[in-house]
């Protein structure tokens, strides 16, 4: 068996374009990332961020002014609650004018002040908003 004995050598210039070869076949290229669809756009959270501060913001000094309407002497001890109120509101959530109300009207009670009837019509639907008649199954509006 002469052929199975016969070794194979190579000449310089083909072990050259061998190991270009391989070279160019090992290389690991890095797959393109796919988007992850947990993750937030991060050019939109600066945006997000300050509408809500300025929506915060606004709420509050809404807040200011009817609390210091009802409580006219006490307006340091309403600035003082409405600043802790919005500190622990932003470390709940990041909707803190969602529960801002809420947080200064339960800290006011637990001064043994009452709450304060806000009538802000601007913050919410108008009355009569949902024009669906409630007679109407859910059904009959899906058909």
């Amino acid at each position: 068996m002469f052929w199975a004995r016969k070794r194979l050598t190579l000449s310089l210039h083909d072990s050259f374009f061998l190991n270009f070869i391989d070279d160019r076949s090992n290389r690991n290229t890095p797959k393109p990332k796919e988007p992850d669809p947990m993750k937030t756009d991060t050019q939109l959270e600066p945006v997000f961020l300050q509408t809500v501060s300025v929506a915060v913001a606004q709420l509050k000094q809404q807040l200011q002014r009817d609390y210091e309407q009802a409580y006219p002497d006490l307006r340091e001890i309403i600035h003082l609650v409405l600043d802790e109120e919005e500190a622990n509101a932003w470390e709940l959530s990041l909707f803190p004018h969602l529960l801002l109300p809420d947080l200064v009207e339960a800290h006011i009670t637990n001064l043994n002040l009452h709450p304060v009837e806000t009538k802000h019509d601007d913050a919410f639907a108008p009355h009569g908003f949902n024009g669906i008649e409630t007679r109407q199954s859910a059904f009959a509006l899906c058909g």
